[in-house]
């Protein structure tokens, strides 16, 4: 992000089309290989304070609070570009993912489970680390 970012403009956070709940979903996908990492919601306090720190804050629906990616893991999301799709219903973080894991199983991505038709959703990658030690 440039540092002119930093600072958003009532205009940006127009330009959203925020849901009934005053949310949006946030997709973080890593900016060098482009995996897709997670899916989480913000709200404008998230998007003005992932602006404003320049890493991924989230708001967590069920804490009912704002959540700084890593806050407890120390695995962080540095933001290196924010982006809003043709609909303006859902925005796209890319960021480089400190540590390596972006879910709280330890996966490197939230998005490990495969559809079987014979075993239905199976984990097809492993954990990297152990939740226990983690959080």
């Amino acid at each position: 992000m440039t540092e002119k970012d930093s600072n958003p403009s009532t205009d940006m956070f127009e330009a959203i089309k925020w849901n009934s709940q005053g949310l949006v979903p946030a997709i973080a996908q890593d900016a060098n290989n482009k995996r897709v990492l997670m899916m989480a919601w913000m709200n404008r306090d998230a998007l003005a304070a992932s602006f404003e720190k320049g890493e991924a804050v989230y708001w967590s629906r069920s804490k009912q609070r704002l959540w700084h990616k890593g806050e407890s893991s120390g695995h962080i999301q540095k933001i290196i570009d924010i982006r809003l799709d043709c609909d303006a219903d859902t925005l796209l973080l890319m960021v480089e993912q400190i540590g390596g894991i972006a879910c709280h199983t330890g996966r490197e991505s939230c998005m490990y489970k495969q559809y079987s038709e014979q075993d239905g959703w199976v984990s097809v990658e492993p954990a990297l680390k152990d939740p226990k030690e983690i959080y």
